[in-house]
C-alpha cells in the first residue's frame, strides 16, 4: 500500500535537541510500516532552501520537503497562513505526479488542515492523529497557551471531516467525544517503543551505587512536571535525581528554565542531588534509563506517555502521573505506581515508598518488560495502523465538510 504520512513541521530528518519528540515518533512509525512491506512517504515543510526536494532513508521511507512558505522553521500561528498552500502543492502532486497515495495519514491538526485540502481534491482517503489536542493544553496552560486562534474548532471540524482518527489513549477519546467528535471515527493505536534501543542490556551510565537513583526524562517545559519532583525529592531521603532533556549540556546555564529548576533545587535544600545532564542521543537516553532504580514520569497531561514506555522497555519500575497515556501503559500496582499530577507529597510517597521495596520493584520491572514486549512494539502499533488504512483506502469520501 501506498502511504503518505504529512508532518508539517516535526521532520524525521530532526536531530534530536530534546528526548523523544513527535518528529521521532514520524520517523519510527514510518519505518516500521516499511518493513511491513509499505511503500511510505512523509512530507514535510522545507526549513531551509539547503534542503533537497527528496532524501531517501536508510530505513526504507522518503522525505519530501514540501515549498510552503518562506525557507525557515516557524511557530504555530505563523505557519498557519501557509497551510493552504501547503495543501494545494501536496494535491498536484498527488494528481499530476507519478505517485498518488492510497491513504494520506496527518500527524498533528495543522497538518489535517493541509491533508484534508489534498484529500478533497484528489480522493485520496485522511486518517488523522492529534498528538495533542487544543482543549486540554488551554485547561492546563489558561493564558500561557500559544495555540493559534481557532484551534479547537478546527479540531473538532478536523474530526467530523477525516475518515479515522487515530487516537493514541483512551483519555483521548473521552476528550474528543466531548468535543463532538463521533466515538465511531476513532481507533485506538497506542505508540510503540523500539526495543532494539530500548531493551534491558547495554550500556549503563555512571552511578554511585550506594545512592538510590531517579530518571526523569522530557522537554524543559512546565507541563512536564519536572518541579514537582523536586518538590518530592525531601520527602527521599539520599536519592538523587536526574533530569534528561532539554538543550544540550553546555547551553543549560543559559536556559530559563534550566536555572528555575536549579534554583527550586537550592530552595528545596536538594539542590546537590539534582543533576541535569540535558539532551542526549537516543542510543544513549537508554543507558541512562537502565542505570535508574525507578523512572519518574509526572507531567500534568500527557498524550502518549513514551518516557514511561521507554523505561519499562529497559526493565525500569515507573511511577507516573495518572494521566493521558500514562494512564494507559503503566497498570498501578502491576508495572508501577500512579499518582495525581501536580501533587508532590504523594509523588514524594509513591517513591520513598519503592525504592524501600527491592522485591516489588523487581515484580513491577518484570511485568513492566512483558507489558512492553507484548502490547507495545512498533510492529503491532503497524499491524494495527495497516488495518486502520486497508478500512478506508476501499471505501468513497463522505465526510462532510470542514466549517
Amino acid at each position: 500500500m501506498r502511504i503518505a504520512m504529512i508532518s508539517e513541521h516535526a521532520s524525521p530528518l530532526a536531530v534530536l535537541g530534546e528526548a523523544g519528540g513527535r518528529h521521532t515518533r514520524v520517523a519510527e512509525q514510518a519505518a516500521a510500516l516499511v518493513r511491513e512491506g509499505h511503500d511510505v512517504r512523509v512530507y514535510t515543510r522545507r526549513e531551509s532552501t539547503a534542503q533537497p526536494d527528496t532524501v531517501s532513508t536508510p530505513d526504507g521511507y522518503q522525505v519530501c520537503h514540501v515549498p510552503a512558505g518562506p525557507a525557515l522553521r516557524l511557530p504555530g500561528r505563523e505557519l498557519m497562513p501557509h497551510l493552504g498552500e501547503f495543501g494545494r502543492w501536496l494535491a498536484g502532486q498527488w494528481r499530476d505526479g507519478d505517485w498518488t497515495p492510497d491513504v494520506a495519514h496527518a500527524h498533528h491538526w495543522m497538518s489535517g488542515l493541509a491533508t484534508l485540502h489534498a484529500g478533497r481534491r484528489t480522493g485520496v482517503p485522511v486518517v488523522l492523529t492529534y498528538h495533542s489536542l487544543g482543549t486540554v493544553e488551554r485547561r492546563q496552560q489558561g493564558t500561557r497557551d500559544t495555540s493559534p486562534p481557532g484551534r479547537i474548532g478546527y479540531e473538532r471540524a478536523l474530526g467530523r471531516a477525516a475518515d479515522r482518527i487515530v487516537v493514541q489513549c483512551q483519555d483521548e477519546i473521552g476528550e474528543l467525544v466531548r468535543l463532538g467528535v463521533p466515538r465511531s471515527r476513532m481507533v485506538l493505536v497506542p505508540c510503540g517503543v523500539d526495543q532494539q534501543v530500548f531493551r534491558p542490556d547495554g550500556p549503563v551510565a555512571p552511578r554511585d551505587p550506594a545512592r538510590p537513583r531517579i530518571v526523569t526524562v522530557g522537554r524543559m517545559v512546565e507541563r512536564k512536571g519536572f518541579q514537582d519532583v523536586v518538590r518530592a525529592l525531601p520527602a527521599v531521603p539520599d536519592a538523587e535525581c536526574v533530569v534528561v532533556g532539554g538543550p544540550p549540556a553546555r547551553l543549560l546555564p543559559t536556559d530559563g528554565f534550566a536555572r528555575r529548576l536549579r534554583a527550586l533545587a537550592e530552595s528545596c535544600g536538594v539542590a546537590d542531588r539534582v543533576k541535569l545532564v540535558g539532551a542526549v542521543p537516543r542510543t544513549e537516553l537508554a543507558g541512562w534509563y537502565r542505570s535508574a532504580d525507578l523512572v519518574v514520569a509526572a507531567p500534568w497531561y500527557e498524550p502518549v506517555g513514551l518516557a514511561p514506555l521507554e523505561g519499562m522497555a529497559c526493565g525500569v519500575p515507573v511511577v507516573g502521573s495518572n494521566v493521558g497515556g500514562i494512564a494507559d501503559t503503566v497498570v498501578h500496582g502491576l508495572t508501577g505506581d500512579l499518582v495525581p499530577p501536580r501533587d508532590p507529597r504523594a509523588l514524594g510517597t509513591a517513591i520513598r515508598r519503592l525504592l524501600a521495596d527491592k522485591v516489588r520493584r523487581f515484580a513491577y520491572a518484570t511485568a513492566a518488560l512483558d507489558r512492553v514486549r507484548s502490547r507495545y512494539s512498533w510492529k503491532r502499533c503497524a499491524e494495527q495502523l495497516s488495518a486502520v488504512y486497508a478500512s478506508v483506502s476501499t471505501v468513497g469520501r463522505t465526510a462532510p465538510a470542514l466549517a
